[in-house]
């Protein structure tokens, strides 16, 4: 009720009345498998969101409570869900089939998802504006980097792979938390007394580049303290673009790609990361731009070297207007059908 208000404050608002509101989207962490796209929200759709919940306890429910009131506020009029998890149902089975028993998978849906998918789908298809391609057309990299960090490998632009897994926890190592680490080291810290809900915590936020630098999540914090000398701030840094380069080197594999897309705070604002990511790719035809890299731009752009094989774009995501774009989409659909 209180951002209803807001949005018909006769001040600050940007609505002369709640009525002018036709249609509302919502952002929805997990879908699990069942949604591979966005959909109409209605009761079943709600209890589809509560079945998945267990895979995403911390996200799911807010979102759920989110659609409920917005549905109670403004009664009839059409919503819509779009699942961060969605982009990534074209991932194949060799690609999100743990190594565990198949028992896992089928009884309990143990399997990599991926996140960040409004994200990286959005960038995906605004690159393939800036290469003059259609949006299947498109082999790319897209790099969503922030507190929260994941890449995607994009083939026909559709997600073939995806470093995040089950949860956000899996792949790079981010601001809180600790991306891919040796899954013993679990057991061993239980042996040591670590209780699960304690190494939880510490997975996912204490450790990454706070942990690591014991100092601070934000690159910006820890450029500063590398340039005053701080060895663990560098440390942290170095070890963050390296992983990013390592996923970046290991997707390239996966088709002839066509591009890299930097997304995200860091992703669109770090320049000096986007150096250390990239620093020694030349070899693979990624080369930089570096004046092109250092100049300040809110912009989508490209930054790579005329030399290079492969486009650099920095692309600034923008999941509000994808979300919007879909939740037109789908009420425009449904109003020519009824």
């Amino acid at each position: 009720m209180q951002i209803g208000k807001m949005l018909s404050d006769n001040e600050k608002g940007v609505l002369k009345s709640l009525d002018e509101i036709e249609a509302c989207g919502h952002r929805v962490v997990h879908g699990g498998e069942k949604f591979s796209g966005s959909h109409l929200i209605d009761d079943e759709l709600e209890r589809s969101i509560i079945e998945v919940s267990d895979l995403a306890p911390l996200h799911n429910p807010p979102n759920l409570l989110g659609i409920r009131a917005t549905r109670k506020m403004f009664g009839e009029i059409p919503m819509v869900a779009c699942f961060d998890t969605a982009f990534h149902q074209t991932i194949p089975a060799v690609a999100y089939t743990y190594g565990l028993q198949q028992k896992f998978y089928d009884q309990y849906g143990i399997r990599r998802y991926g996140f960040h998918g409004i994200s990286h789908r959005y960038v995906a298809r605004r690159a393939s504006e800036l290469l003059g391609r259609e949006k299947y057309d498109v082999n790319l990299i897209t790099c969503h980097l922030g507190n929260g960090s994941s890449v995607t490998a994009i083939k026909k632009g559709k997600s073939i792979d995806t470093s995040m897994g089950m949860t956000p926890l899996e792949g790079l190592l981010m601001g809180t938390r600790s991306g891919d680490i040796d899954p013993e080291i679990i057991i061993y810290l239980q042996g040591k007394g670590y209780a699960a809900e304690q190494i939880s915590n510490i997975l996912n936020k204490q450790s990454g580049l706070l942990g690591i630098s014991g100092r601070s999540n934000d690159v910006r914090d820890l450029e500063n303290l590398a340039a005053d000398g701080d060895p663990q701030a560098r440390l942290a840094l170095d070890i963050f673009a390296y992983r990013v380069r390592k996923y970046i080197g290991a997707y390239l594999a996966l088709a002839q790609m066509d591009g890299i897309v930097f997304t995200g705070g860091i992703g669109e604002n770090g320049m000096e990361m986007r150096q250390r990511i990239l620093a020694g790719m030349d070899h693979l035809g990624i080369i930089l731009d570096t004046k092109a890299n250092l100049k300040p731009s809110d912009e989508d752009r490209n930054i790579s070297s005329a030399r290079g094989k492969l486009k650099i774009f920095v692309i600034h995501t923008n999941e509000e207007a994808a979300i919007a774009k879909d939740t037109y989409e789908l009420v425009m659909a449904n109003t020519i059908k009824t």
